[in-house]
């Protein structure tokens, strides 16, 4: 059997060897893991990255059946803005008794500490925090 050397570049051109065709397959797994990588990087840093608001319970006390005493610090990015941290007492059963919104007003310091008292349906056992936002309802500012 005879080729033709003038067919042998059609040839070629039309079934590139397998080298060829792993070696692009490589590189464009390659640029796809790059890609992804950087779009998990980014949606972690916006999930898991710093909060622009923090707070952590200090102490609470139970004073009496239906009322708890509850101390939280809580700290902003940017303390000029006043923000909204909801306090919750919960029973010894861990079922929520009680919630209580409280005002963070602006302030000069990045970190402060507030007191508040959470009435409740029957006695607490423990004192936590459910969370905070600067959406803060009207009603919580001042006249």
């Amino acid at each position: 059997m005879m080729t033709d050397t003038a067919e042998q570049p059609r040839r070629s051109a039309r079934y590139p060897s397998k080298a060829r065709t792993a070696r692009g397959k490589k590189w464009g797994f390659t640029a796809l893991g790059v890609i992804a990588g950087i779009g998990l990087g980014v949606v972690m840093f916006q999930q898991f990255g710093p909060a622009e608001i923090e707070y952590e319970v200090v102490a609470f006390e139970v004073i009496d059946d239906d009322t708890l005493d509850i101390k939280l610090s809580v700290t902003r990015q940017d303390p000029s803005q006043e923000a909204v941290c909801i306090v919750r007492a919960r029973s010894r059963d861990g079922s929520e008794t009680g919630r209580r919104e409280v005002l963070v007003p602006a302030s000069d310091a990045s970190t402060v500490v507030l007191d508040s008292t959470v009435k409740t349906s029957q006695r607490p056992g423990m004192g936590d925090g459910y969370g905070c936002s600067f959406n803060v309802p009207e009603y919580l500012r001042a006249p």
